[in-house]
């Protein structure tokens, strides 16, 4: 829960005040989109489900509560998470666009620059770039890398790593089916 917390906080940080030329500038999009996907999924509310009268052992329905509680947390981990790592790619695209806006380069090369930082919005890698790479065209593609596989394998890592206990986590396909029944 305190990873969960701690990505919507970043998220919400992610504010940035485009001037009007500017607002529909994809890096912006990405950030208002992830901002708005991340607030979606803090107001959500739990879906609970009424008791089954007919249970003669309260142990199993208590059980199938607890069940349904790690899987919606896990998968509201799993979507934030997700919303953050774009977000960051935004963030990226963010600082490389500001990098070259103000490197004092001739307008048409500028022109240029810019739009190589939002192709390479959606390229492949989450290494993070340095500045001067940007401007030599060499950022990995980030958006396509941010797959459901990678965070769920990196959760599992990362959660195994901490020592927790990742026997009644959810698998992917479980996760991935709660969030397409629960839209935001």
């Amino acid at each position: 829960m305190t990873e969960f917390q701690s990505i919507q906080y970043r998220i919400a940080e992610y504010s940035p005040d485009p001037s009007p030329d500017e607002y529909f500038e994809e890096g912006y999009e990405v950030l208002r989109q992830c901002r708005a996907e991340a607030q979606a999924v803090l107001i959500a509310p739990y879906p609970v489900e009424q008791p089954e009268a007919t249970s003669s052992i309260s142990g199993d329905s208590e059980k199938r509560q607890l069940q349904r509680i790690i899987v919606d947390s896990s998968a509201r981990r799993f979507q934030c998470k997700k919303i953050y790592l774009r977000a960051v790619a935004g963030v990226r695209w963010l600082n490389a666009r500001n990098f070259i806006l103000q490197s004092g380069k001739p307008l048409q090369q500028q022109a240029v620059l810019l739009q190589q930082a939002s192709a390479n919005l959606h390229a492949v890698g989450m290494n993070p770039p340095s500045l001067q790479i940007v401007a030599d065209n060499s950022i990995l593609k980030e958006l396509a890398a941010v797959t459901d596989t990678r965070i769920y394998n990196d959760f599992r890592q990362t959660d195994s790593e901490a020592g927790y206990w990742l026997g009644d986590d959810p698998p992917l396909a479980t996760i991935l089916d709660w969030i397409r029944s629960h839209p935001a």
